[in-house]
């Protein structure tokens, strides 16, 4: 079985982007809430958005997943635009592995550690890589895809 000719390596990493989104999701948030619901320790409406309580990782875990649901849209455009560019190659490929390693990266620092100065200059350097990313996938697109490139 070939691979299907729309499922381009930014494809991949969108996809598992979302999946990560989900994951974070499910793992942390849904765990938490689910174990305090079913504990007894809390209603199903137990949980406001404004302001967030809980443990200090479950908030962390809050923010983390809002950043993902942020940052997802963008690389969405960025990767439709590609698509519909038809602009691709190694390049493309390894800004787009990028994007999906910093975020997960970027996540996982956010909820499992003690948010110290160190700690979120790490988190804000993994931010940055998927920025910078964004940014230069943008300029191959509009490189590639502009009349006269």
């Amino acid at each position: 079985m070939s691979a299907h000719p729309l499922m381009t390596m930014p494809a991949w990493m969108l996809l598992g982007f979302a999946a990560w989104t989900a994951f974070l999701l499910l793992s942390t948030i849904g765990v938490y809430r689910l174990s305090r619901v079913l504990g007894g320790r809390a209603g199903m409406a137990d949980f406001p958005a404004d302001p967030v309580e809980g443990h200090d990782w479950y908030r962390r875990s809050m923010r983390a997943h809002a950043n993902c649901v942020e940052n997802l849209p963008v690389f969405a455009a960025i990767v439709l635009a590609l698509g519909v560019g038809e602009v691709s190659g190694p390049v493309v490929d390894a800004l787009s592995t990028a994007v999906l390693i910093a975020r997960v990266t970027q996540s996982t620092v956010h909820v499992c550690l003690v948010q110290t100065n160190s700690v979120v200059t790490v988190r804000f350097a993994f931010f940055l890589i998927q920025l910078l990313s964004f940014l230069a996938l943008i300029a191959n697109i509009t490189r590639q895809a502009l009349p006269g490139s």
